[in-house]
C-alpha cells in the first residue's frame, strides 16, 4: 500500500510557487495497474519520484509498506566514471542482492557487449537508457514506476522490455505516467489525472485517457 496524508507539493523558482499536489490524501494498493495522465508541467514525474521517495513533499505524510522501485529507466544516479558493471555492483550491493546474479541479469537484458565494462561516460543515451531499465529491473520490487521510458532502444529490445513489466506487472503494483493512450491501454487498467494540483481517479484507464482529453482542448 502507498498512502499520501494530506500532501503538498510546491516548488519554489524564480519568483513563481508551481503547486503539483494541493492537500491530497489517496491510497494505492497492492496488485493495481494504474496510469497517470495530464498535460505537460502537471507534475507527473515529480509525483512518481515522491512516490518513490526520491522527492519529498512540502507537507504531509507518504507511508509505504511494500518495496517500490525508482522510476524505471532513471538513470540519474548513475556514477559516470564507473562502469556499467560497477554501479550494478553498488546496487545490488545497497539492496543486498547476490551481485553476481544481478550482473548476470543486467548484462543480458542491456546487451552493451564489452562497452559493459566501460565507463558510462562513454555511453551513448541510448546505451545508458537500457542499462538504467536493466538495472531497474534487475531488482524485485513489489511496486514498479514507469515514467515515459517503454520505446527504449530498437525493436527487439523494446519487446524485451514490454514482456519483463508485463510480467511485473501480473505479479505486483505497476504505476505508469505516459502521453500515449495505446500504451497505458496496454498495461493498465485503471488511471488517474493530474491537474492543478489535483489528483482525480478513475475504475478504468479509458475514463482517465477520455477525462484527460477535455484538458487538451
Amino acid at each position: 500500500m502507498i498512502q499520501f496524508e494530506n500532501v503538498t507539493k510546491v516548488y519554489h523558482a524564480r519568483g513563481v510557487n508551481k503547486c503539483v499536489l494541493d492537500h491530497q490524501s489517496f491510497v494505492i494498493e497492492k496488485g493495481v495497474s494504474i496510469g497517470i495522465v495530464g498535460v505537460n508541467g502537471a507534475g507527473k514525474s515529480t509525483l512518481t519520484r515522491m512516490i518513490a521517495g526520491i522527492e519529498y513533499p512540502t507537507s504531509g505524510r507518504i507511508t509505504r509498506t511494500m518495496s517500490i522501485s525508482w522510476p524505471l529507466g532513471f538513470g540519474g544516479a548513475f556514477q559516470g566514471s564507473l562502469t556499467g558493471a560497477d554501479n550494478a555492483r553498488f546496487i545490488a550491493r545497497i539492496y543486498r542482492r547476490p551481485v553476481n546474479d544481478i550482473l548476470d541479469y543486467v548484462n543480458s537484458f542491456a546487451r552493451l557487449g564489452h562497452y559493459f565494462d566501460a565507463p558510462v561516460k562513454t555511453y551513448s543515451s541510448g546505451m545508458q537508457a537500457r542499462l538504467a531499465f536493466a538495472v531497474s529491473l534487475a531488482i524485485r520490487f513489489d511496486c514498479y514506476l514507469v515514467d515515459e521510458v517503454t520505446a527504449v532502444g530498437d525493436q527487439s529490445f523494446r519487446l524485451q522490455c514490454r514482456e519483463a513489466l508485463l510480467e511485473r506487472r501480473e505479479h505486483g503494483t505497476l504505476i505508469m505516467v505516459s502521453h500515449d493512450p495505446n500504451t497505458l491501454r496496454e498495461y493498465c487498467d485503471q488511471g488517474a489525472v493530474l491537474q492543478n494540483g489535483k489528483l482525480t481517479f478513475y475504475d478504468t484507464i479509458d475514463a482517465a485517457i477520455d477525462a484527460s482529453a477535455e484538458l487538451y482542448k
